[in-house]
């Protein structure tokens, strides 16, 4: 099928991109919703602007958009883009990195049946500990962009997560029930590498921003592709 991806930098929609890639489905876009309030209900906001380089690496055309990101009115910006990425691409379905998020899924399918596209959340209710053990089993390199949970600090953001990294947060979540995949809000992530990059990304330059003790975030400043090796 011809597919379109809602594709917000993360570790989410890269890995649902990648699944869907695997079964054989012809990813013919990325669409990135630029979200100018930092809380949105629906869409993904550090470094987005760096989706753009993301998709240079995988050699995917990319449509942007713009939306304030009021609650629900943003839902008339994301409509309007798949509809014009529905048009541009001859697009069959949709692609979301959706986990546990009943409200951003629920809002994606109403949008895709009234435009008479199908949904894909190959990820939907996997389990946290088992999709961040996947991730790095199967090559993805990420990082994360911003943290904002107790038990988290900002040791955590703007560096390489491993196993040495997904192993704490599985004693997190078992000591004060923190979710090991983010999907609370509890950390967004910033994908570096994986298995369809053709290049990676290099972060040369990040600045730190702390709001608390809890609550911190990186703002890349310079990124750059680089060969794989």
């Amino acid at each position: 099928m011809k597919l379109g991806v809602l594709f917000s930098s993360g570790k989410d929609s890269c890995y649902a991109l990648h699944l869907m890639q695997e079964k054989g489905n012809s990813i013919e876009c990325l669409i990135t919703i630029k979200s100018k309030n930092p809380d949105s209900y629906m869409f993904h906001t550090p470094n987005i602007d760096l989706s753009r380089l993301q998709a240079e690496a995988m050699g995917f055309p990319l449509l942007e958009t713009f939306t304030e990101g009021e609650k629900e009115l943003e839902l008339d910006d994301l409509k309007n883009a798949i509809l014009e990425a529905k048009k541009e691409y001859c697009l069959e379905g949709i692609v979301t990195g959706a986990l546990y998020s009943n409200y951003q899924k629920d809002r994606i399918e109403k949008i895709c049946n009234e435009l008479g596209l199908d949904v894909f959340s190959p990820l939907w209710h996997m389990d946290q500990e088992q999709e961040m053990r996947e991730l790095l089993d199967n090559g993805f390199r990420f990082i994360f962009s911003s943290i904002a949970a107790y038990g988290l600090d900002s040791g955590w953001v703007g560096k390489e997560i491993t196993a040495y990294e997904v192993d704490k947060l599985v004693k997190l979540n078992e000591r004060i029930g923190l979710n090991i995949a983010g999907e609370g809000g509890e950390f967004e992530s910033f994908v570096i590498d994986a298995p369809m990059f053709k290049k990676r990304i290099q972060i040369n330059k990040y600045d730190l921003v702390e709001r608390d003790e809890y609550t911190a975030r990186v703002i890349i400043e310079d990124a750059v592709l680089v060969d794989k090796g």
